[in-house]
């Protein structure tokens, strides 16, 4: 599978602008079968909400991702800010050219930004299968937290092959974010797909740093600093392959958190 890793410097609180960009970036990249956009890629990480929130069958950015991965015959993967039932969300979305395959609402909400004041967490561990590939759905300070994140091995094989982490890391944190995607994707014996974005908005600047690790924590693939995409492969006979010589996962701890 061939795997986009849209890194963008994204415009502030406009949407009709970051769909412009990420649709020019893609439309001049080598085809791919999944492409993976920031945290609030179409907003920046805007905690006032109510701002810029939209409800599902409004959010214009959302329309663009299912309207393209039909075109494309692609999936896209992404979070936006999502109002529904009188609450707002950061929705972490999966959509494949049949749709809208998943969502994710984001569990840890960044206390430090003030998240959790504006945002209701979600409560559900979700893992999609694209293409014969599972896929757990992430979300920035999620990275943190590696209880939920754990890889579990039963009766029929790995709850996962790859964790799709999008997020707004700041240059503050950038050694943070490549030890802590490194590491989760080593414990977990799986491919992490980390996109970040670069650039500033009104309280962080952004470095980028996007990557695609495999199992071992060795890069596949990366974007630097710059606004850029990368198109890389990940090879699932080969972390079959890789799990079965060294099992890891057989000797874990039996806890988990849902």
């Amino acid at each position: 599978m061939k795997i986009g890793l849209v890194q963008t410097d994204i415009v502030w609180c406009n949407p009709t602008a970051n769909i412009a960009r990420v649709e020019e970036l893609i439309a001049a990249s080598e085809t791919a079968d999944l492409y993976v956009l920031p945290e609030m890629w179409s907003t920046g990480f805007v905690i006032e909400a109510q701002n810029v929130a939209q409800a599902e069958k409004q959010s214009e950015a959302l329309q663009w991702m299912v309207i393209t991965a039909a075109k494309r015959g692609c999936a896209i993967a992404g979070s936006l800010v999502i109002a529904e039932g009188g609450k707002y969300y950061n929705r972490h979305y999966f959509v494949t050219p049949d749709g809208i395959t998943a969502r994710y609402d984001k569990r840890h909400l960044f206390r430090l930004g003030g998240e959790c004041k504006r945002f209701t967490s979600g409560d559900s561990r979700i893992v999609v299968d694209w293409q014969g590939v599972k896929f757990l759905l992430q979300t920035c300070y999620d990275i943190r937290f590696p209880l939920f994140s754990r890889n579990r091995l039963t009766e029929n094989g790995y709850d996962y092959d790859a964790i799709i982490y999008v997020a707004n890391f700041p240059t503050a944190r950038e050694a943070v974010w490549r030890t802590l995607s490194a590491a989760r994707a080593i414990e977990n014996e799986a491919f992490v797909v980390a996109v970040n974005r670069t650039g500033s908005d009104p309280y962080c600047s952004y470095s980028g740093g996007s990557v695609l690790w495999d199992s071992f924590g060795e890069s596949v693939a990366q974007c630097g600093e710059k606004e850029s995409i990368v198109v890389a492969q990940i090879d699932i006979d080969e972390l079959k392959v890789r799990r079965k010589r060294f099992p890891t996962l057989r000797d874990a701890d039996l806890f988990s958190i849902e």
